[in-house]
Order: C-alpha cells, then structure tokens, then sequence
C-alpha cells in the first residue's frame, strides 16, 4: 500500500479512528466504519476509499489536499465525493477547484454542501451529523456523527407483539428515535467549542484540539486566536464523560517529550486513562 502521508490508528469496540494533525502543517482523519472523514490538510493514498468529508474551516493545513483528493478519485474511477464544508466557503472553493481544473487540465467533479451552526445532515438511514459553531479566527464547525435507533415508546412497554401490531396498524407511532452521539469533532476551537455544545462532552470517541500546552503560554491569547491549552482541559476534567478523548493538533513548538511531560505532569490519571495523546 502506498503511504505518502503519516497517520495513527486507535480502535475502540467497533470504531476506528484514523489520523494525524500537527498545527500549521496538516490536520486529516476518518472513521473508516462510518464511511466519513474530517479535514483534508493532507490525504493519505488509502483515504481515498472514503467517500464523504466534513470540514472544520479553511485554513490551509486543513484543506489543503481537498483538490488532490477529488482529482484521485476521478482518476481511480471512484464516485465525485460529497464534501461538506461551513456554508461561506462554497463559493469560494467552488472558484479555487475551477482554478486547479484549469491548471491541471482535468475535471475534478463532487459535490459541494455548505453546513452552517445547528444543521443536521441525513448521513445514512443509522446516522445523523449535526454542525455547531466552533470559535477560530475564520469560520469554523464543529460536527458530531449520532447514531439512531428505533426504540419501543414507554407507554407501549410489556405489550404482547400482537397489540403493538394492532398498535402499528391502527396508524399510531409505536417506536421513537433515540441518539447516541458516537464521534465528536471539534477541528480548531477555542474553548467556546466544546461548551456551546455539551454533546461534545458526551459522545463515545471525541477528537479535539490541545495546541498549546507550556504552562507559560497565556490563556488569553490562545483563545483569542481560537485554540486551547492544557489548563482548558484540566479545568474541565469533570465534564469529559466521554469514553476516548483524543488531544490532537499540538503545536511544532513542542516535541513529543515535552507534551507528554506537561499533559502527564497536569493530569497524571490522563482523564482515568481515556486521554490518548495524538503524537
């Protein structure tokens, strides 16, 4: 298989997370189960299979490989992938991949969806993906893939299946939908990201940003050019319920040593042992 940019793995039950994000150099990843990735800022050879992306803004280590991408998979014959992607920027790189067409001298067909803050997206039949807003210095979303089932209403609980037949038949709704929130992510944020969506704290495999971590960075900076600190999670150890976290998108001021001495140092239990570091 070819490998022409890095990536990690982590498997948890039956998710697969794959990726890697250093800030300012590249951000991508997908959950290959799910059929769906986040960010483009570069695009490994066998990402190609996957056939929809979701993008968190346009800063370019973010979406950079967008055109490569499309161009791959009209070259390999596959299907024009659905990209979505926060509702400002359409037509905007609706003119960059004309651009790129031109140069390149090849179409490079998908589908364009812009997203805003509160969307939902009918992913599948089993999944839903809803956009919230996420606070960068360009627009920027968050998005969250739930999976939903068909659960049998309260009232109808300890009915025999024929009277929830007759039930069903009478023209009454028998079953209502129920969400699990399975992965969360964040892409750059602040943390205004996290907080204005408290779904982010509850969905089984959350990925998000920790960009900064020496205890000599201010906070008020940082946030104010939408990114985070350690201190941000430590504050809000408590909140975290989900089952993996993913801290991602470390600065390249750092090595890896350094993040891990300063994030073990703060949470030395790593969150009960949830907090993988993505380095």
């Amino acid at each position: 298989m070819v490998q022409n940019s890095p990536y990690k793995s982590l498997q948890h039950k039956d998710l697969t997370v794959e990726g890697y994000s250093r800030a300012a150099v590249q951000s991508y990843w997908r959950i290959p189960e799910l059929k769906l990735g986040f960010d483009l800022g570069a695009q490994p050879w066998d990402f190609m299979g996957t056939p929809a992306w979701f993008i968190s803004h346009t800063h370019l280590d973010h979406v950079a490989a967008l055109p490569v991408y499309i161009a791959r998979r009209r070259m390999m014959k596959m299907d024009p992938p659905v990209i979505y992607l926060p509702e400002h920027a359409v037509s905007l790189v609706e003119h960059l991949l004309k651009v790129v067409s031109r140069l390149d001298r090849g179409r490079l067909p998908c589908e364009l969806v812009g997203v805003k803050p509160g969307d939902e997206i009918e992913f599948s039949r089993e999944l839903i993906v809803t956009a919230s807003a996420t606070r960068h210095t360009v627009p920027s979303l968050g998005y969250i893939v739930w999976e939903r089932r068909k659960k049998l209403k309260a009232e109808y609980t300890g009915l025999t299946g024929d009277q929830i037949r007759d039930i069903r038949l009478a023209g009454k709704e028998v079953t209502e939908e129920r969400r699990i929130p399975l992965v969360a992510y964040t892409g750059d944020t602040a943390p205004e990201g996290l907080d204005l969506c408290p779904a982010m704290y509850e969905a089984k495999i959350l990925i998000t940003e920790m960009t900064f971590v020496a205890p000599g960075h201010r906070k008020e900076k940082i946030h104010k050019h939408g990114h985070m600190h350690l201190d941000d999670f430590v504050e809000r150890a408590a909140r975290f319920q989900n089952e993996v976290i993913i801290a991602m998108h470390f600065s390249t001021r750092y090595h890896d040593k350094q993040v891990r001495h300063w994030v073990e140092r703060s949470l030395p239990d790593m969150l009960g042992g949830r907090l993988k570091l993505w380095l």
